[in-house]
């Protein structure tokens, strides 16, 4: 009998996005959303570096108008972490946190 390979967390988010790069909404579903966050995280924001708000800001505004939206999901999502001023965050690697819970940053 052959096995096959497990299926993927959630669809490709390559759907969500418009021919210019830009992404056509916020995803309302929680799935969907996570899977964007989580693609918004490993392409936009390198591991083990600290990016200032405004690098934050800048490269969510290429991707949406409704950067601080996205900046909020990345953050209570568990895929950025953010100091207690706001002033710095870092990319989060997410290990096995349930349902998306994280320690509070803010």
């Amino acid at each position: 009998m052959t096995s096959h390979p497990p299926h993927p967390p959630v669809a490709s988010v390559a759907d969500l996005f418009a021919a210019d790069g830009r992404l056509k909404a916020v995803p309302r579903r929680a799935a969907r959303r996570e899977a964007l966050l989580a693609h918004l995280a490993a392409t936009l924001f390198e591991t083990g570096r600290t990016y200032r708000e405004s690098e934050v800001n800048e490269a969510l505004k290429g991707v949406h108008e409704d950067f601080p939206a996205l900046r909020r999901y990345l953050v209570t999502g568990g895929f950025l972490s953010r100091t207690k001023d706001g002033a710095a965050y870092r990319r989060q690697q997410r290990t096995g946190t349930p349902g998306g819970a994280i320690p509070a940053v803010a």
